[in-house]
């Protein structure tokens, strides 16, 4: 099996078990906990080395597995459709998509709202005032409601790159010099 076709695997699994406990919370009214209980969930996958082991390495048994994923699930105080489907999947095997849940989950979440994020990456911190700005203008743009995803690269020496579903718009020096020197080449 190719790598391709294992994350292609991935993704329809947790696309899955996804559809479901969105669908169910929907119903119940329940989006905005289950908003927080997937960040909180992806905050501690982010955090501890230990959960990550647990989910991916083969040396737990189901069991322990369950057990394991059932604590997590009541010490964050999921909800039974969440923690529930946590310990399915344990039960099944299949704790190993949990990063793609959590990703497919935030996904449905974010279109039922209207919400689109934003990949931003600069050369230096954004203030408050900066993001702010530059979230009402992609809003503007997208006619939808932006959240900002930052992240820090000093290698881009000034501006940004901002990534808003398929279009990106590069304006950083570094970009500009990149194609400022591929211009001397063809002149020279």
């Amino acid at each position: 099996m190719t790598v391709a076709n294992s994350v292609s695997m991935s993704q329809s699994i947790a696309g899955r078990y996804a559809q479901a406990v969105f669908e169910i919370a929907k119903e119940s009214g329940g989006l905005d906990d289950l908003a927080r209980q997937t960040a909180d969930l992806d905050a501690a996958l982010t955090e501890s080395d230990a959960l990550r082991e647990l989910i991916s390495s083969p040396k737990y048994s189901r069991d322990d597995q369950a057990r394991a994923i059932a604590a997590v699930s009541d010490r964050m105080g999921l909800s039974p459709v969440l923690g529930n489907t946590l310990r399915l999947m344990a039960s099944n095997r299949r704790l190993f998509v949990l990063p793609q849940l959590i990703r497919a989950l935030q996904d449905r979440i974010a279109q039922e709202r209207g919400e689109v994020t934003a990949e931003v990456t600069s050369a230096v911190a954004l203030s408050d005032d900066q993001q702010n700005r530059l979230k009402q203008t992609l809003a503007e743009k997208s006619g939808k409601t932006v959240k900002l995803n930052t992240r820090v690269d000093e290698t881009l020496i000034g501006g940004m790159i901002v990534k808003l579903g398929s279009q990106m718009i590069d304006s950083s020096v570094r970009s500009k010099l990149a194609s400022l020197q591929n211009v001397m080449k063809e002149v020279g």
